[in-house]
C-alpha cells in the first residue's frame, strides 16, 4: 500500500471510531451507557457489531472512548483559559467556574451520564486520574504564571495547584457535585475568591518545613 494509499485508510478509520463514540455517547444519554449494547450501537450505524469489534475489542473500550471524549473538551477547555488573555487572577476565576459549568451540564444534568462516570470512579478507570492530572496542569499553569508575575506570592506552583484543585473538588468532582447540591456550602465564586486571597498571601508548605526543623 502507498504512503497516501495508507494515510487515506487511516484518516478512515480515525473517522469511523469517531461515528462509533458519538454514537455510544449519543445511545448512553438516552438509555444509559448500561443498558446500550455493541448491537445497539451497530444497528445506529448500519454496521454489524462484528465491524465496532474491529475498533474496540470490548464494551468496556467504548464507555472509556466515550468518557475520554467528554473530559478531553473539558480538560481542552482547562488549557485554553490557562493559555488564554486575562491575569492569572481571572484565568484562574475562569478556569475553574468553567471546569464547574461544564461538569454539571455532562454529569449532573444528565443523569445517564452521571452513572456512567460514577462507575468510571467507583472501578478506578485510568481515564480518571489522567484527567485530574491534566486539570492540574493547567492550574498550575495559571498559578505560575501569577507567581512569575508577582499576581500571587513565590512558592510551590505545583503543590498550590494541588491545594486549589482539592479545595474546589466539590464544584467539579461529579459525585460531591450530586451530593452537596443541597447543602448549605459556600459557592464556587466564593472557594476561588478564597483561593486567590491565599495564593496572594502565600502558603507554608508543613512538610518541608517539618523535615527543616528536624
Amino acid at each position: 500500500m502507498s504512503v497516501m494509499g495508507a494515510s487515506t485508510q487511516n484518516a478512515r478509520e480515525t473517522e469511523q471510531r469517531a461515528r462509533i463514540i458519538a454514537t455510544a455517547e449519543r445511545l448512553f444519554r438516552e438509555i444509559g451507557f448500561q443498558k446500550t449494547t455493541v448491537a445497539d450501537i451497530a444497528r445506529e450505524l448500519r454496521m454489524s457489531p462484528a465491524n465496532v469489534y474491529r475498533f474496540f475489542g470490548a464494551k468496556s473500550e467504548i464507555n472509556a472512548a466515550v468518557a475520554r471524549h467528554l473530559m478531553n473538551e473539558v480538560e481542552q477547555s482547562a488549557q485554553s483559559i490557562a493559555h488564554g488573555p486575562g491575569s492569572a487572577e481571572q484565568r484562574l476565576r475562569a478556569l475553574i467556574l468553567s471546569n464547574e459549568a461544564m461538569n454539571a451540564e455532562r454529569y449532573v444534568a444528565d443523569r445517564k451520564l452521571h452513572n456512567m462516570v460514577e462507575a468510571a470512579l467507583d472501578e478506578n478507570w485510568p481515564i480518571i486520574s489522567d484527567h485530574i492530572d491534566r486539570i492540574d496542569a493547567a492550574l498550575e499553569d495559571v498559578i505560575r504564571s501569577g507567581m512569575e508575575s508577582g499576581e500571587f506570592a513565590e512558592g510551590d506552583a505545583q503543590l498550590a495547584a494541588r491545594l486549589v484543585h482539592a479545595a474546589c473538588i466539590r464544584y467539579c468532582h461529579p459525585r460531591l457535585m450530586v451530593e452537596c447540591a443541597d447543602r448549605p456550602t459556600p459557592t464556587s465564586a466564593q472557594m476561588v475568591e478564597f483561593c486567590i486571597a491565599a495564593l496572594r498571601a502565600g502558603f507554608r508548605d508543613l512538610n518541608r518545613s517539618a523535615s527543616l526543623s528536624r
